[in-house]
């Protein structure tokens, strides 16, 4: 009786945090479906990488593939990942010089199509556009992958297409957006500055439509969010592609990947000192964790005004802070000891969010995170910075009434943002107010439903397994 084929599939992430995680997890759904998986990425990526996937019980059919990131000028030499930039003025250059990584994917990929094992597909990063071409010619589909919800991709689109037919008489009117039907009001102040560009001839521009065109001869987008969360959004996204690309909904990724297994668990003494700071706090959901990401840039001016805000909301917090030259206030050591406990080291987001002590997130709301808290059941106080955040953060805030927005200040030219009142009335307000309460439900239903989505017969796990039966079939 002879065997059944081996189904191989070659994962490409973009050399990001934010952008990596979620694709090591998926990795790992798929190899539990025994499913071989090749993960390309360079050197400096692979350790950490190789780490990650060490966590899966299937971790044998989950492979690692290096190519050599390229030296070129305008890039700190050995910087390979975005975390490792000086500043997000170097991230184009860091973007064009994957460009040179498209000779050696193709000589892999070639090696690949030739073996008794050749992939049924190619899932890369967005911003490796050039990938398409590579797939195209050794006839692979090629998936891509964006780290965004199915909303806030379907306004960027949106906007990016139609933006000089968005008119408004101010920044604060709300905005017609062409074959959508938004779930809260938006105007051209809610928009990220990525995607309200007045001139589509910057560099920046030019990538953007680069691997936009790459998007729409893609055979498909996965995309780390479930059907329940974005259904009615689906529609006016995949318009996009003309019908020539679906959009496979198989998130929340990280809950395919127990929180038990996370190899994050007990890595270092930091890890240990703040999971028992968690665990000694008597009253379940009474810490706050605040976390503002990887890559946004916040004043030690700003700083300041958390930390005070923190301490004089009188709740008990979690804090990670990833300046290097900002320092706790002298007047604040003695007065947080016991209630507050702050690190600039990595922590497993994902355990601190899931434990019983902790009972709001005030986040930039990156994606990834919005899921993990959403995940968890633990609701946001948003504070978004860069990117798509501010699409995320009214999705979680208005469209689903999973979280509060913080009060900020208008044109400030100090560095500060948030004032220390206005962090110190939203941790109150999420943490024991009647917003907050409700906030709080709403975002632990939407934790049911997440979990469910994964489970066998979910929506999520069906999405999946539809999938990868339409590629082996292809």
């Amino acid at each position: 009786m002879a065997l059944p084929e081996e189904t191989h599939v070659v994962i490409f992430p973009f050399m990001a945090q934010g952008h990596t995680l979620p694709l090591l997890d998926l990795s790992k759904a798929l190899s539990r479906q025994q499913i071989k998986v090749s993960i390309i990425t360079t050197p400096g990526n692979a350790k950490s990488i190789s780490k990650n996937i060490s966590s899966s019980y299937n971790s044998p059919l989950i492979s690692l593939i290096e190519i050599p990131f390229p030296a070129v000028d305008g890039l700190p030499v050995g910087c390979e990942n975005t975390s490792q930039l000086p500043s997000m003025e170097f991230h184009l250059h860091f973007v064009q010089a994957t460009k040179n990584l498209k000779k050696p994917f193709e000589e892999i990929l070639k090696t690949m199509v030739e073996s008794e094992s050749p992939p049924v597909c190619v899932i890369s990063d967005f911003f490796l556009g050039w990938t398409l071409a590579v797939c195209q010619s050794l006839g692979v589909p090629r998936l891509v992958f964006h780290g965004m919800g199915v909303l806030s991709m379907a306004i960027s689109k949106t906007v990016w297409v139609h933006q000089p037919h968005l008119k408004a008489t101010s920044d604060f009117e709300p905005l017609e957006m062409p074959g959508m039907k938004l779930p809260f009001s938006l105007t051209a102040a809610d928009l990220p500055d990525s995607i309200n560009l007045p001139d589509h001839d910057d560099p920046m521009s030019q990538i953007i439509d680069e691997v936009g065109a790459a998007d729409a001869n893609s055979w498909g987008i996965v995309v780390n969010s479930f059907e329940e969360l974005e259904r009615s959004h689906i529609p006016s996204f995949e318009a996009f592609y003309g019908g020539r690309a679906k959009a496979w909904c198989l998130g929340p990724l990280v809950l395919y990947d127990k929180v038990e297994d996370n190899y994050y668990n007990d890595d270092g003494k930091n890890s240990s000192a703040l999971m028992q700071f968690l665990s000694e706090q008597i009253t379940p959901k009474s810490a706050i964790y605040v976390s503002f990401g990887t890559q946004a840039v916040v004043s030690d001016a700003q700083l300041d005004e958390v930390a005070f805000g923190l301490h004089d909301s009188e709740f008990s917090f979690l804090w990670v802070v990833r300046s290097k030259t900002w320092r706790l206030p002298d007047e604040l050591e003695e007065k947080i000891k016991g209630k507050g406990f702050i690190t600039n080291e990595w922590v497993d987001q994902r355990k601190i969010l899931s434990h019983r002590s902790t009972g709001g997130f005030l986040s930039h709301c990156g994606w990834n995170s919005v899921l993990e808290s959403v995940s968890a059941g633990v609701p946001i106080l948003a504070w978004p910075m860069i990117a798509e955040q501010p699409l995320n953060a009214k999705l979680i805030v208005d469209g689903l009434g999973a979280g509060m927005s913080i009060k900020r200040v208008r044109n400030s030219e100090s560095g500060v943002a948030v004032t220390r009142r206005d962090i110190c009335d939203g941790v109150r307000e999420l943490m024991g107010g009647e917003k907050g309460r409700n906030a709080r439900e709403r975002a632990e239903a939407l934790g049911r439903v997440a979990r469910r989505a994964v489970q066998k017969g979910g929506s999520s796990d069906d999405s999946l397994r539809k999938m990868i039966d339409k590629l082996r079939a292809c």
